[in-house]
C-alpha cells in the first residue's frame, strides 16, 4: 500500500495565509474500487490515500485508464468505494446511504465535467439560479452577481445553451458549480470539448476562482499544460497515486 500523498496549503492562497492547515477538507485512506466483468474482478483504484486542503487547486493527472476519473467520482459521491474511506468536510461518505450521499453532494460539492451538461430549454440565468435553489438555501442575488461578473457572464444571461460559444457554456457550468458556495469543486477534464483558446481561459477563471474566492479545486486531467494551473499535481498510474508534486 502507498503512504499518503500529503498535499500541503501553498502560501499563495488569499485564504491560507502561508498557514499549514491541520484538517484536510478531503482524505482517502487505503481506496479501492473494483468493478466485475463476469468472474474477473477489474481494480480501478488500488489503495489510493491522499490528503487536500482548503483552499487548495490540485490537479490528478494522468492516462486515459488509469483511474483518475473513477476517483473523482468516488471522491465526489458519485460512486461507491469497494473498500477504504473518503472523508469529505469530516463526513464519511462510504458509510452513507444512497441518500445521504446525495445530500452531502448538494450542499458540499460543485461538479464541472467535460460535457456542460446545461439544461437546453433554459437561458444561463436560469442555468445558474436552478443550482442555488436545488441547494436549498434559496436565490442569493449578491452572491450571484458576484460569480456571474467574475466570470464574464452578465451580459450574455438571456442566451440559451445553443447561442453561446463552448467557452461561455463552460462558464456558465463553472457558475452553476459554485454559485452555492460548495467546499470543494471537482472538475473532470473540463477543457475536454474546448479549443485552445477556450481552454486556456476557462483554465485561467478556475484559477482566479481558487485565488479570488479561495474556491478549493481538484481537477482532473490528462494534459500537462493544464495540470499546471493547480497549485499541485497528483500523478495517477494503474489505479495508484504514484507521485504527487509541487507547481509553484
Amino acid at each position: 500500500m502507498l503512504k499518503p500523498t500529503r498535499i500541503f496549503p501553498s502560501s499563495n492562497s488569499p485564504t491560507l495565509a502561508g498557514e499549514r492547515l491541520l484538517e484536510p477538507i478531503l482524505q482517502t485512506e487505503n481506496l479501492w474500487k473494483v468493478y466485475r466483468q463476469g468472474k474477473v474482478e477489474v481494480p480501478a483504484l488500488r489503495g489510493v490515500s491522499i490528503e487536500i486542503f482548503p483552499g487548495e487547486f490540485v490537479s490528478i493527472m494522468g492516462p486515459s485508464g488509469c483511474g483518475k476519473s473513477t476517483m473523482l467520482h468516488v471522491i465526489g459521491g458519485l460512486a461507491q468505494a469497494t473498500s477504504g474511506r473518503v472523508l469529505l468536510d469530516g463526513n464519511d461518505l462510504t458509510t452513507m446511504s444512497d441518500s445521504a450521499r446525495t445530500l452531502l453532494r448538494r450542499h458540499k460539492v460543485g461538479f464541472v465535467f467535460q460535457r456542460f451538461n446545461l439544461l437546453p430549454t433554459l437561458d444561463a440565468y436560469h442555468n445558474i439560479t436552478l443550482a442555488q435553489h436545488i441547494h436549498g438555501n434559496g436565490f442569493d442575488p449578491h452572491r450571484f452577481q458576484v460569480v456571474a461578473d467574475l466570470l464574464g457572464l452578465s451580459g450574455r444571461l438571456k442566451h440559451k445553451p445553443s447561442e453561446l460559444s463552448g467557452g461561455e457554456q463552460q462558464r456558465v457550468a463553472l457558475a452553476r458549480a459554485i454559485v452555492s458556495e460548495p467546499k470543494i469543486v471537482l472538475a473532470d477534464e473540463p477543457t475536454g470539448n474546448l479549443d485552445t483558446k477556450s481552454s486556456e481561459a476557462v483554465l485561467g477563471l478556475l484559477r482566479q476562482l481558487n485565488q479570488d474566492l479561495g474556491q478549493t479545486i481538484v481537477m482532473i486531467t490528462h494534459n500537462p499544460e493544464a495540470a499546471a494551473y493547480g497549485h499541485r499535481v497528483l500523478h495517477m498510474r494503474d489505479g495508484e497515486v504514484v507521485d504527487g508534486s509541487s507547481v509553484h
